[in-house]
């Protein structure tokens, strides 16, 4: 068949980033639907190709053809129609990285309902909060106890909202055994007509956004959304055709999408599935490495982990090319993976809310640090606070001009929410919060969340930088940097580290630290506070919350003040 690619891009290959940005272009045909006009297109045509690999740490695997994901989508899609789930529903998936995860937002899109992937760690209190606020019609879940526990809990706290509670498997009172009802499903579906077909504009996806302030907001993504991660898997993952690509990441983050079907799919690569319940460096080394992963994306903290192996022992021959994103990634990270496997991590920029909006891509030298260059479609500015366009090395916060245009992958505001929607979203600009510059080579390089952005003596301070000389002290595994109130200097920096193995917590390390932030960067940047702390705060996305941290010292900093009156 010809290829999938160029059914929905102008052209695929490229002499240059700037030929790349200046005349890429997604095609979007009438009525997209993901589930119809890829998946099957593809069942059709090339029926053995290979979509999935899947596998966990009890030796047990899966690998999925289109074919026969065609099929379990439409018994997945046959059990939601019988249960009365209907374009326009909202569904909640809680399904870890379980292969059911794949066959049940394919079936929700066939139908039209909206998917609403949610992580297994959600409490009672979280689940209220969502099935309240996303009215969640139905959900669907690993089969854990403690899990299902709280859905239970939540579900009798909310009255009832949700109608229908699945569980892969089990015989537990009010649930139904999805597992027994994809059996007897028919695995043909026919695609709905009339008011029942779906449009490009209707809502398929739905993401409380984990957040690193606030309460999750609720980011709503059309039919289009799909075909925005052409960029995020092609151009900036650099996937292959007949390619087997890695994206680590629980199928209840929107890393998951990012990575493990949508643009991935459309250019031929096959995804790989790693589904362990706890996280283990050597074990992920050693399934990417036997399953033969060509490309492979993960957060800063997961290279961290990897680099403190012996890379040597695995045979990576089929490995060709590696991305970062989630948080910035420290230059020593960089350095190390690139001394031990030759390849050069490329990064990435991009939210909840969008795709990949800001990377390094192929043609691209990385500059280790710095999130890379605007993707095409995408008109990204820095602005300051004033509102007026920043010059090379002034720093502004990132937003996505979309006066001429809404660019294919950005979402379509916050369900429920207008006020929220219209405070990031207005006079045609996109605010997305996060702080950068951009350098005369026009790379851009993040600072912080705005509101993290530390002002100390007249100094505004960017936590990403002081972490990055942080990281460079063997003793450093990971670390985070916030704000202090200071009566003298408005803020002061501290610094929560978790350390390395080997290394003991005291006053002669800390001050060893200090010394060497100093040494490294500007010295009014080195943290005048440190704490060493065992983990770190994080959103189910991994990124750190240093607004929590923010609130627990101003909770101590109150009891205190109490203590002394």
């Amino acid at each position: 068949m010809s290829s999938m690619l160029d059914k929905f891009v102008n052209r695929s290959d490229f002499d240059s980033y700037q030929d790349f940005k200046n005349n890429f272009k997604i095609i979007v045909p009438e009525n997209f639907n993901f589930a119809y006009d890829v998946v099957d297109v593809y069942a059709n045509q090339e029926p053995d190709k290979l979509a999935m690999i899947w596998c966990n740490d009890n030796n047990k695997e899966q690998f999925f053809t289109f074919k026969e994901l065609e099929e379990y989508s439409n018994k997945a899609a046959n059990v939601f129609s019988k249960l009365g789930v209907k374009k326009g529903d909202n569904v909640m998936l809680t399904l870890k990285s379980r292969y059911e995860f794949w066959f049940c937002l394919l079936g929700l899109h066939r139908i039209g309902a909206i998917a609403v992937p949610a992580t297994h760690m959600l409490t009672s209190k979280d689940l209220e909060y969502r099935f309240e606020r996303g009215n969640i019609k139905m959900i669907v879940s690993v089969s854990e106890n403690e899990l299902l526990d709280h859905i239970d809990q939540a579900d009798n706290n909310t009255n009832g909202i949700v109608k229908y509670k699945a569980s892969l498997g089990g015989n537990r009172a009010g649930w139904i055994d999805f597992l027994d009802e994809i059996g007897n499903a028919s695995s043909e579906f026919d695609r709905p007509v009339g008011n029942q077909a779906t449009s490009n504009e209707d809502i398929s996806l739905m993401y409380f956004s984990s957040g690193t302030t606030g309460l999750p907001k609720m980011v709503e993504h059309n039919f289009t959304y799909p075909l925005g991660h052409i960029i995020t898997a092609k151009y900036w993952q650099n996937v292959e055709d007949e390619g087997l690509h890695y994206t680590v990441a629980d199928s209840g983050w929107a890393k998951c999408v990012w990575g493990k079907i949508y643009g991935q799919w459309i250019c031929g690569s096959a995804v790989f599935v790693y589904d362990y319940e706890r996280f283990d460096a050597q074990n992920m080394l050693e399934k990417a490495a036997k399953y033969g992963v060509t490309t492979f994306c993960a957060p800063p903290t997961i290279y961290r982990f990897l680099i403190k192996e012996n890379l040597d022992d695995y045979n990576f021959s089929s490995l060709k090319y590696c991305v970062v994103a989630g948080e910035p990634l420290n230059p020593e990270v960089y350095e190390k993976f690139y001394k031990y496997t030759g390849i050069k991590l490329m990064e990435g920029f991009g939210q909840t809310e969008t795709i990949v909006t800001i990377a390094t891509y192929p043609w691209m030298e990385p500059k280790p640090g710095s999130m890379g260059k605007p993707s095409p479609e995408y008109t990204i500015e820095l602005l300051n606070p004033e509102g007026k366009p920043c010059g090379a090395g002034e720093e502004g916060e990132i937003v996505i001009n979309t006066r001429d245009g809404i660019p294919i992958g950005i979402f379509c505001g916050y369900r429920s929410d207008t006020e929220k929607t219209n405070s990031v979203w207005n006079d045609g600009y996109y605010h997305t919060g996060d702080m950068a510059w951009m350098d005369e080579d026009g790379y851009y390089w993040f600072v912080g969340r705005s509101d993290d952005i530390i002002k100390t003596s007249g100094y505004r301070v960017g936590p990403f930088e002081v972490e990055s000389a942080l990281i460079e002290h063997p003793c450093v595994l990971e670390c985070a940097i916030t704000g202090v109130p200071d009566e003298i200097r408005g803020q002061i920096i501290k610094a929560s580290i978790i350390l390395a193995k080997g290394y003991t917590p005291d006053d002669e390390l800390k001050k060893e630290l200090q010394e060497h932030v100093k040494s490294v960067t500007a010295p009014y940047k080195y943290p005048r506070v440190i704490e060493f702390v065992d983990e770190l705060p994080k959103t189910i996305s991994g990124k750190i919350r240093r607004v929590e941290i923010r609130e627990h010292d101003s909770e101590s900093s109150r009891k205190d003040e109490l203590k002394s009156m």
